[in-house]
């Protein structure tokens, strides 16, 4: 006989019980349902908000599945305070960016690796903080000491935040939403950094990047995480088809021996796929890459929670979040 839901997401958050902290301050994923045996739900922790992401047909929803969730995690998890409904399938802007179903205040900050970060859970139909990229936020903490850093399609600014608290000299944040943005300031204060307002720049990705290469800016790493589809009077972001068009964009802008980090978040993209057209990128000799940083387990699923399989092949990468760390060379200038 399989598992009921209720027996799957007890298991899940038991196999998760190392990333509860004793103040509650962790972000996480509880359950990822694609995967560990119940598509229509994601269940994040947020402090000690939950995030219900439902994904099933309104018009066909289970409302005993949401109420299940509640009772497994308040006898798992007691000192959980709200829950947050994210139907990510409804028609409304309202319903998908989250309704409070039970308690009052949402939390507004998270603790993750020493750093803290601002939230902003309804601000948009994610949660205003990617969980896939704790390991990336890590490995911005410990290798950008001293770095100059521009972090395009910033969103709220997480992979920055975590740049500057890492000693980095200096990290430019780039979005189209204000809104967004001032989500990273509150970050920034949140960790007693200076803000300096130009470093914040409200403005799109291709007009932005062609105005800092006409001046001749340049820095040691570029963050290049954008959604895997959008338009702008700019230009097209189709990360499963042309990634490779974003990619030399940022590539004139990274001094030589710096990084660009090129985060893929295209579900129907291989990892197999990805990796031949990073290999053809890197055909010249001016692009190696250097590292594939994994997503955590929480969010991937464990191995002994489990029960299916994604909807395209990730190999190398974990996930359908892909994460390259790539070397850049530039060409000497002859005088």
């Amino acid at each position: 006989m399989s598992d009921t839901f209720a027996q799957l997401l007890d298991r899940a958050i038991q196999a998760r019980a190392a990333l509860f902290t004793p103040r509650h301050q962790t972000a996480c994923r509880l359950f990822y349902g694609f995967l560990e045996g119940e598509p229509r739900l994601v269940i994040d922790l947020y402090a000690t908000t939950v995030v219900l992401h439902d994904y099933a047909d309104p018009a066909v929803g289970d409302p005993a599945l949401l109420t299940t969730a509640q009772q497994v995690i308040r006898a798992r998890l007691p000192w959980v305070q709200a829950f947050l409904l994210k139907s990510r399938r409804a028609a409304s802007p309202a319903a998908q960016c989250g309704q409070i179903i039970a308690g009052e205040m949402l939390d507004r900050r998270i603790r993750e690796h020493n750093v803290w970060y601002a939230l902003d859970l309804t601000v948009n139909r994610d949660t205003s903080f990617y969980l896939d990229l704790r390991n990336l936020r890590q490995w911005a903490l410990t290798n950008l000491q001293d770095k100059t850093v521009l972090n395009t399609f910033a969103y709220t600014g997480s992979l920055g935040v975590a740049a500057r608290a890492g000693g980095a000299a200096r990290v430019v944040h780039l979005d189209r939403n204000r809104r967004f943005l001032n989500v990273a300031k509150t970050s920034y204060t949140l960790n007693g950094l200076p803000i300096h307002k130009p470093d914040f720049h409200v403005g799109d990705f291709w007009a932005y990047t062609s105005q800092l290469r006409r001046q001749g800016h340049t820095f040691d790493c570029v963050f290049l995480d954008p959604p895997f589809f959008a338009t702008t009077p700019g230009g097209v972001v189709d990360l499963e088809r042309h990634a490779s068009r974003l990619i030399n964009k940022v590539r004139p802008l990274i001094n030589d021996g710096g990084w660009l980090v090129a985060v893929n978040n295209a579900l129907f993209l291989s990892g197999a796929a990805y990796m031949q057209m990073l290999a053809t990128l890197s055909a010249d000799g001016y692009m190696e890459l250097a590292e594939i940083i994994p997503v955590p387990e929480d969010v991937t699923g464990y191995a002994h929670t489990r029960c299916g399989a994604p909807i395209t092949d990730p190999a190398p990468f974990n996930h359908a979040t892909k994460v390259a760390i790539l070397r850049i060379r530039r060409k000497s200038v002859s005088i």
